[in-house]
């Protein structure tokens, strides 16, 4: 991952519409949700829904997949991980100390294997 891409993502979800989609999808899991349930369940317009997915969907964060009529959105948890993995990456290089607290979550290492939460 180079650092304009990991910029692009987490200006996407430094807006709070955006993080509170990319949220709810994570709650639903890698099979996402409908878009009509997550209109519903955050209150949202579906022009300005429309807008947010597309944002989150221009940086690989959201993928959507048809299903006859029903649109779904899907959590793209390996773009995810790869950013939050890019943040972490270099955790106390310039230290002279080791410190077990600068080590990558092990939930994200888990997440990107099985997709634990």
């Amino acid at each position: 991952m180079n650092l304009e891409l990991a910029a692009k993502r987490l200006a996407e979800l430094g807006h709070s519409t955006r993080l509170g989609i990319f949220r709810h999808l994570v709650r639903c899991g890698p099979n996402g949700c409908p878009v009509g349930d997550v209109q519903q369940i955050l209150d949202i317009p579906a022009s300005t829904l429309s807008h947010h997915i597309g944002r989150l969907v221009s940086v690989g964060l959201v993928e959507q997949r048809r299903d006859g009529r029903v649109l779904y959105c899907l959590p793209m948890f390996e773009a995810f991980d790869e950013t939050i993995e890019f943040l972490a990456a270099e955790c106390c290089q310039g230290s002279y100390e080791i410190d077990e607290t600068c080590a990558p979550s092990s939930k994200t290492q888990q997440r990107g294997r099985g997709r634990a939460r």
